[in-house]
């Protein structure tokens, strides 16, 4: 398993933190590369953004269309069957990320992962398996798609969680946002829940939230 080519964003100074930032279901690492320069983060912050791309799968739902995911999606519903494996292997794949990140000369506290959609289903896996303690997960718009079969490791049993969800999302339902937040409670971890008034997407007052969240879990 190879590192998966990324879209990344250094900063002007010598990076002492990390983000890596993963798309949605036929998106690429592209996707959320403009929203970078609409963080306002601490200047004491100097933060390297990785986006990566997923590979290219048939997808079961889009009638085997073989296009960017992290792992397949059997159907639309929300007691649908789970990828576990394809979840599985791109959490892997996140966790390599990391390892190269911590080459790098950032510590794993100062790495925060954040997941839109399925994206955020996989860093919810590989932030919680992961072996070294992470600074924080973000999920947007997205749900705990292993909350069933996930093992997690104790090094992130009291990494911070937040997760950010639209009161309109008629993709994935506000209320299985929700339901992750309670998952996570369950485990111990800490967590914050934030809603907007938008569809399945990003709005203003999100990245405003999204900027104050790495400024206090990379601090």
């Amino acid at each position: 398993m190879g590192i998966l080519p990324c879209v990344e964003i250094e900063p002007e100074r010598d990076a002492n933190a990390s983000v890596i930032w993963l798309h949605g279901l036929g998106a690429n690492g592209h996707d959320f590369e403009p929203i970078v320069s609409q963080l306002t983060l601490d200047a004491s912050l100097s933060v390297r953004f990785v986006f990566p791309h997923a590979r290219e799968i048939p997808v079961t739902v889009n009638n085997g269309f073989i296009m960017p995911a992290w792992y397949d999606i059997y159907e639309m519903a929300i007691d649908a069957k789970v990828d576990i494996s394809g979840i599985s292997r791109s959490a892997a794949e996140v966790k390599l990320l990391i390892k190269r990140e911590g080459k790098r000369g950032i510590a794993s506290k100062k790495i925060a992962l954040v997941g839109f959609s399925q994206g955020g289903a996989v860093v919810y896996e590989s932030g919680l398996t992961c072996a070294k303690p992470l600074a924080g997960i973000l999920g947007l718009s997205t749900y705990f798609a292993t909350h069933d079969t996930v093992a997690p490791n104790k090094a992130n049993r009291h990494t911070p969680i937040e997760i950010h969800h639209g009161l309109q999302d008629t993709v994935i339902p506000e209320m299985l946002g929700r339901e992750a937040t309670q998952h996570f409670k369950k485990l111990g971890n800490p967590v914050a829940y934030k809603s907007y008034n938008m569809a399945h997407s990003v709005c203003e007052q999100q990245i405003e939230d999204i900027a104050e969240w790495l400024n206090t879990v990379l601090a």
